[in-house]
């Protein structure tokens, strides 16, 4: 099988895992603002998470990389952390004021797309800085959400919840600012040849 063939597989296990955090999404929206299932959501949040690291083992330790896999994979776990902040401001449990920057961010980082293209490039490779922003968000909800209840263990997920959210949301925009001086070293570069 050769190098360009394997790149382009579908069937893999990470892409499965992947198209299966992504049927999740809705599945969790459901459960959050449906039923109110605050329990099952959050084993959907946590079963996301897991996998999400999960595939990315798999995709490294059995030579299962794919294109598909690097735009399915981060394009899950956007999906999950918007839906998620948007599922948790309408249940009041983030302030809108988290929602801004997390999706201001996406926004400054936007920008940089047109810039991309208009060279000849695609979309950068995912940085470390970036997986781990996002590690820290998609522990973070969870345990935010588990602090809007009146249980014992509140106060505890409430504060691990936002060390985790203010953590990732500070790595989340140090990624992105990351981004897009790899974008502009880029052209720079492309501008000189």
């Amino acid at each position: 099988m050769s190098e360009t063939s394997a790149e382009d597989r579908i069937w893999t296990v990470p892409n499965l895992l992947s198209f299966l955090r992504l049927l999740g999404v809705p599945v969790f929206l459901w459960l959050v603002l449906g039923p109110k299932a605050d329990g099952w959501a959050i084993g959907v949040l946590a079963v996301a998470g897991f996998t999400d690291w999960l595939d990315g083992k798999i995709a490294r330790a059995f030579n299962q990389t794919s294109k598909l896999g690097r735009i399915i994979d981060p394009a899950a776990d956007k999906l999950y952390v918007f839906a998620t902040i948007l599922a948790l401001l309408l249940r009041d449990v983030i302030p809108w004021w988290l929602v801004a920057v997390i999706v201001g961010r996406e926004l400054f980082v936007a920008c940089s797309f047109p810039v991309l293209r208009k060279h000849g490039y695609k979309a950068l490779q995912v940085h470390f800085l970036g997986k781990a922003a996002m590690f820290n968000l998609m522990y973070a909800f969870p345990l935010l959400f588990l602090a809007s209840h009146t249980g014992w263990y509140a106060d505890i997920a409430r504060i691990v919840g936002w060390a985790f959210a203010l953590w990732g949301t500070g790595l989340y925009w140090w990624a992105g600012v990351l981004y897009v001086v790899q974008v502009r070293q880029l052209v720079t570069s492309a501008k000189k040849e």
